[in-house]
């Protein structure tokens, strides 16, 4: 462990000063936004912002220069995402009351035109806010005002509505609005799990002492909800089930603690699901039953769950694609069967605390239009039993130096280091087989000629690293690389570079440190013909069609290199929108299929499907049609590989004139047929120099071997090789 602190310090010391920076002074999001928000339109009234509180990222609201408020960013204080996986930045005003006296919705990633939703719907919705009480809201636990949701972005109004309130509470505690106080930490009795308690092995005795909790919802009681909301079309809309029919029963229980895995899911699925969390992780397992679904389909769609969440205080998790397994066997005795039984993980950073009572918000939607939809909740509350809690020892209390207080934001950066380095070490395996993988590159493209001796040889290995990347990189790390990454890399070095957030992904750190020096020494091939997933996918899929006679097209020379500055164009088209819009430019990204066809697992809208498989039949003809012509990523990274220092592709100087064998068979026609190589377009495949040691195809070594023969007086050897006019050979497959 210790040497693979020192690896990680050095890596993280050669990426700094690769990308000419050092991590920058935090700044908070309001200090950085505010500029763009006038204050009238925040708040009625009012006609300036004063001084910034000097503890939190709080601004005051000035009328006519006396204070009538306090104004933040909901994205200082709370890390809710929505589909997009980046916060929604809402600017809010509250009063000495707690009062909420204006909302803004000042920038958010989210995708709402692509759902055809208008952007100034969601911002009028976010007005109506003003009003709100936090002061009752913090009473109810954030229930006391009605969800106003907008059929078709769901996820985006919950993840809006749970920042307003949580960062609302968090703001109004630390400046003592509304009577509200700072809630202390570390006060009092302290508990945490017992991992030595045990759980009862039936699922009634679960049921019984709480371990088990539920939600049972008939048709009559929902009916009934939908009746009392003030949209009449609700009622109209009623289910025509008998009312004692069920709605759905939902049960959850926590299975981070290791008794009450067990007892549920068996000593082998809770080994599994002890190495699924990292430290600091817990988990819980939710089983349904009924007429609904508490998943929906919006995990399918946009990779996040939207009919669930949980909430715990100001803690809100939603859960996504990644945080999820499904549960196959319940085998506690007496266990229903159900219709879904899955796990969620929640997340370390997450500040959940299981030995805390929290509750799983189920939000319940019915078709009031063709396209429209009510909504409303109902929670799941669930409190860990004592049976599996123990008392902690209080820690002796001291009083705080205030050299102690002088260097809080440094502790906050030492704690995002140790996130980052627990993250690292609990993916120690992936790392391993990732270095391992980059190391066996490393001494190919070093010593290409004794690799590449034994053609047969050669291609086999080629298809099994392929094969490797697609299936472990690709669709079990997801370590796929996208032009995303660079364009968030540049927006960052623009408004303040900080390494820790990229730490936070070791497979694509590692990936983009080794593709940084890569560049530097074999081009963009490196990655783009090994390393890349979706690559991989294409050229394996290509010798499939090979193998079935598929036709192979051969573009004619003079369109190939007019079809090559597309991906040139694309990627400075989505290099020039970030500069205005990193947010849109991200949407235009999904020309990469990458989230689909590699993320997802082709797991998402139809539309997004079909673009992929229109690409994966293309190249079946043409092999790596996207990688050739379409892929911004493989254009972003042939710009700086014409700053490579070395050539190590062996050429004679009869290539191209008069041999073209080369030129005829490389995969993605990089060859000039003046013989040059072209190093945007090579993928280092390595299939010429295959073929410049061939003593059946390449009509230079054949030649000499005659000449060899011929002054050695031996006899006439022309009739076991080819003969220097003969017509190439297809590729091995």
């Amino acid at each position: 462990m210790t040497s693979l602190r020192y690896l990680l310090k050095a890596i993280a010391l050669a990426v700094t000063m690769l990308l000419w920076g050092f991590p920058a002074s935090a700044q908070s999001v309001l200090a950085k936004l505010l500029p763009d928000v006038q204050v009238g339109e925040l708040v009625e009234g009012a006609d300036a912002f004063g001084a910034v509180n000097s503890d939190i990222p709080a601004v005051q609201v000035l009328k006519n220069g006396e204070r009538i408020g306090w104004a933040f960013v909901t994205s200082d204080y709370v890390s809710t995402t929505g589909y997009s996986g980046k916060p929604i930045h809402t600017m809010v005003a509250v009063d000495d009351a707690a009062q909420v006296i204006g909302v803004q919705l000042v920038k958010h990633s989210e995708p709402i035109v692509l759902i055809g939703i208008p952007d100034s719907k969601i911002k009028a919705m976010v007005a109506g806010y003003t009003g709100l009480d936090l002061v009752a809201e913090a009473e109810s636990g954030g229930t006391a005002h009605e969800l106003d949701i907008i059929s078709g972005a769901t996820v985006t109004i919950m993840v809006i509505d749970d920042s307003i309130i949580r960062a609302g509470l968090k703001v109004a505690r630390q400046l003592g609005l509304g009577g509200l106080v700072v809630e202390e930490k570390g006060t009092g009795p302290q508990f945490e799990i017992d991992p030595d308690a045990a759980a009862a092995s039936d699922w009634m005795t679960l049921e019984g002492d709480g371990t088990l909790r539920r939600l049972s919802l008939d048709v009559g009681q929902v009916n009934a909800a939908f009746a009392a909301m003030e949209d009449e079309r609700a009622a109209k809309r009623a289910l025509t089930d008998p009312p004692e029919t069920t709605f759905i029963e939902m049960q959850t229980a926590l299975v981070s603690h290791p008794a009450i895995a067990r007892a549920l899911l068996g000593d082998a699925v809770a080994e599994n699901l002890e190495d699924w969390l990292e430290e600091g992780d817990h988990a819980i397992a939710i089983v349904g039953r009924g007429l609904y679904s508490f998943k929906g389909s919006g995990y399918v769609r946009g990779g996040i769950f939207d009919r669930i969440v949980l909430i715990q205080d100001d803690v809100s998790v939603r859960f996504r694609d990644r945080m999820h397994k499904r549960i196959n066997t319940i085998i506690a005795e007496g266990a229903p069967a159900f219709n879904e039984a899955d796990l969620f993980k929640i997340p370390a950073d997450s500040e959940f605390d299981p030995t805390k009572p929290f509750r799983i918000q189920l939000l319940v939607q019915r078709e009031v239009g063709a396209i429209e939809k009510v909504f409303t909740t109902f929670d799941l509350g669930y409190q860990l039993p004592d049976q599996y809690i123990r008392a902690i020892a209080p820690a002796p209390t001291a009083e705080v130096p205030a050299a102690v207080e002088r260097v809080a934001s440094q502790s906050e950066l030492d704690a995002q280091q140790a996130l980052w380095k627990r993250i690292w070490e609990g993916k120690l395996t992936e790392i391993v087989v990732l270095v391992t993988m980059l190391s066996v590159l490393t001494v190919v493209f070093f010593f290409q000629g004794i690799a590449t001796r034994n053609e047969r040889g050669f291609f086999w290995f080629r298809m099994t690293f392929l094969t490797v990347t697609l299936v472990y990189l690709g669709w079990y790390a997801n370590a796929q690389l996208s032009v995303v990454n660079l364009m968030a890399l540049f927006g960052s070095l623009m408004t303040g570079f900080s390494w820790q957030a990229f730490l936070l992904d070791p497979l694509t750190f590692i990936l983009w440190f080794a593709v940084a020096a890569a560049l530097l020494f074999w081009g963009r091939g490196a990655y783009c013909g090994w390393l890349c997933p979706f690559g991989a996918l294409q050229e394996l899929l290509n010798k499939v069609a090979r193998a079935l006679h598929i036709p192979q097209w051969t573009l004619p020379w003079g369109l190939n290199e007019r079809l090559w500055p597309l991906k040139y164009m694309i990627f400075l088209g989505l290099f020039g929108v970030s500069l205005s819009s990193i947010e849109q430019a991200e949407h235009l990204a999904e020309v990469e299929p990458f989230k689909t066809a590699i993320i997802l697992n082709f797991v998402r809208a139809w539309p997004f499907v079909a673009y992929v498989a229109a690409l994966l039949i293309a190249g079946l003809f043409v092999e790596r049609f996207f990688c050739r012509y379409l892929c911004p990523l493989g254009a972003a990274l042939a710009i700086p590989a014409r700053l490579r220092m070395f050539d190590w592709l062996k050429r004679y100087r009869e290539c191209g004139n008069p041999c073209q064998t080369c030129a005829h068979q490389c995969p993605v026609q990089a060859i000039h047929p003046t013989g040059e190589i072209n190093p945007n377009e090579c993928i280092n495949c390595l299939h010429c120099q295959v073929l410049y040691q061939s003593e059946t195809t390449c009509p230079v070594v054949i030649k000499k071997i005659k000449r060899r023969a011929k002054d050695a007086g031996g006899p006439d050897l022309s009739r076991f090789v080819g003969h220097p006019n003969q017509q190439p050979k297809p590729p091995v497959t």
